[in-house]
């Protein structure tokens, strides 16, 4: 049994734009939750403001006679613009996960029932709240959709 002698492999430390890089992603990486929960309170303002713009606009097109006859796409309009209102609520509730504050980052992800680890805490949060977010912002365009038909199918 001859023992072969080990490749030893040069190294260097990184450059410092190399270290900037990773700076920037770290940033990066936290604060895409912050940004999603901006994202969050610009989706509940709009999905307060579209149904009174609703009615508003139709009340100054029509004039005291303005009633719309309710339709099933009235009701679905609604019932869109709470939901896009309630997902973008619960994409501002924090979420308890049970992370591993010794483990920076795993090669693997954490499987069921363990704990996440710092990176997986902060992608896993911005996954979630983007998740909730696109949800709301198709259902508050339906409700968009959903209501220009009402109006636009009466007549």
């Amino acid at each position: 049994m001859s023992e072969e002698p080990e490749e030893i492999l040069g190294s260097s430390s990184p450059s410092t734009a190399d270290e900037e890089l990773e700076k920037g992603l770290v940033a990066a990486m936290i604060g895409q939750p912050k940004l999603l929960d901006e994202l969050a309170k610009q989706m509940v303002t709009l999905c307060l403001a579209i149904p009174g713009l609703f009615a508003t606009v139709l009340k100054l097109t029509g004039g005291d006679e303005a009633v719309l006859p309710v339709s099933c796409l009235v009701f679905w309009a609604f019932g869109c613009w709470l939901v896009a209102l309630l997902l973008s609520l619960a994409s501002l509730v924090p979420v308890t996960r049970k992370v591993d504050r010794q483990v920076v980052r795993r090669a693997q992800p954490a499987t069921k029932g363990q704990s996440l680890s710092i990176e997986e805490f902060f992608t896993q949060s911005a996954k979630y709240k983007r998740r909730l977010l696109v949800a709301a912002a198709l259902l508050c365009f339906a409700g968009i959709a959903l209501a220009a038909a009402s109006v636009f199918g009466a007549r």
